[in-house]
């Protein structure tokens, strides 16, 4: 869908603000992407990116409505795991697991597939079904000794499922090669793996280092106001006709 020049750069000024914020201050991604939806609602990457922006701040079933709409206007799969992990986040996870069945998710790319991997892992643990999820993330792409953007956070949830199982010694093993792989710190495994060897950091820098009769102030507030209380034009796409719930348990 096409939109006139003045629209489309007020939409994509909003878009990039999602995109900037959604990691460092979801809520404020959160109210950029109700703009872009009030202006843009029948607009594929906007309902896309409003179901992100939702999912980040813990509200799934809106989400899961976003996700299911982008879908209807685009015919793709590539939100399918997302939207299983929207299922899991209000407390379905017997719904993930059957979207992790069904033929979507032989349409995935590689990375996709293993993303419905690592959500089908987690609904097996939100149901108490440990080993089932460690059989889950036993797949050629754990075992491969070639680091992908997916590598790291793959073998990390299997070193957590493997320590949930009691297993520490192999989660051991697993945690170590997750920091092989997280060149980019994205998960705390060091940490992790620390603890399970009993290192404990300890704070160098004491209060007591403070100069007597000094303090020190930070003001961390942001002084940000945005008009979120238009309505907005969601027609049917909220289908799913469920309460939101802020349940989720990443596993």
């Amino acid at each position: 869908m096409s939109l006139p020049k003045t629209l489309a750069e007020d939409v994509a000024r909003n878009l990039v603000m999602v995109a900037k914020l959604i990691d460092e201050d979801p809520e404020q991604a959160y109210a950029y992407s109700r703009i872009a939806l009030r202006l843009a609602s029948r607009v594929a990457a906007v309902r896309e990116a409003a179901g992100f922006a939702a999912y980040a701040t813990q509200k799934y079933a809106e989400a899961l409505a976003e996700f299911r709409a982008a879908r209807r206007m685009t015919g793709g799969v590539d939100l399918w795991p997302v939207m299983a992990d929207c299922e899991r986040g209000l407390g379905r996870p017997e719904r993930a697991m059957a979207m992790a069945g069904e033929p979507e998710v032989q349409k995935l790319d590689k990375a996709g597939q293993v993303e419905m991997r690592l959500v089908a892992a987690g609904a097996r643990r939100d149901m108490g079904q440990i080993e089932a999820a460690i059989v889950t993330l036993q797949s050629p792409e754990l075992a491969s000794n070639s680091v992908q953007p997916w590598t790291a956070r793959l073998r990390y949830a299997y070193a957590d499922a493997l320590l949930s199982a009691g297993r520490e010694d192999e989660a051991r093993e697993w945690f170590g090669k997750t920091i092989e792989a997280d060149k980019d710190g994205a998960t705390d495994a060091s940490d992790r793996l620390a603890e399970l060897d009993g290192v404990e950091f300890v704070d160098a820098m004491g209060e007591d280092e403070d100069e007597p009769g000094t303090s020190v102030e930070t003001d961390t507030d942001v002084d940000f106001e945005v008009d979120v209380d238009a309505d907005v034009d969601v027609d049917d796409d909220n289908e799913a006709g469920i309460d939101d719930k802020h349940t989720h348990d990443k596993g």
